[in-house]
């Protein structure tokens, strides 16, 4: 196993306002969780606390290793981030933000070129007869749209979209 200085490195800082803190002087010298526990496990000579400790660190990889699974690129995209905080900012709610979230999460999927191929619906809203492509500006128009028809409540259109299945 790879072992880590004893020392740490010089630094330029003022040690009295910011004092050095060096990982490798502290009791546990490996950094890493898989490294540690393996050690453990290879030593002859481990006690029942150890063992326990051991079976416990092992189960604990297994379920970070689970859940941190990797993303699939197209998962992110800053512009579908940038379209909801400008909702986001629009509602100011936080309430009312989620439901309306949820509610062009299951419309559009925040795309603002979703176009239903069943009817004239277009945009991150689906609005029908949408023209506009800006889609902050579809964000705007479903947004009154909303005010109008849900006297501004994203919830109360959500609530109608779970009944109907549309808004």
């Amino acid at each position: 196993m790879n072992s880590y200085p004893q020392t740490c490195p010089q630094s330029a800082v003022d040690k009295q306002t910011h004092p050095v803190q060096c990982l490798t002087n502290k009791a546990t010298q490996r950094l890493y969780l898989k490294q540690y526990l393996l050690q453990l496990k290879a030593n002859k000579k481990i006690n029942k606390n150890t063992k326990t400790a051991v079976k416990n660190g092992i189960a604990l990889l297994m379920v970070i290793l689970t859940i941190n699974q990797p993303i699939n690129a197209n998962a992110y995209n800053p512009s579908i981030e940038a379209y909801k905080l400008y909702a986001h900012m629009m509602i100011g709610s936080d309430k009312e933000y989620r439901c309306l979230v949820e509610l062009w999460d299951k419309e559009s999927h925040w795309n603002y070129k979703a176009h239903n191929t069943k009817s004239s619906a277009y945009g991150i809203p689906q609005l029908l007869h949408m023209k506009v492509t800006n889609p902050y500006r579809q964000i705007e128009l479903g947004y009154k749209y909303i005010t109008k028809r849900y006297k501004g409540s994203a919830c109360k259109a959500l609530a109608h979209h779970k009944r109907v299945g549309h808004y």
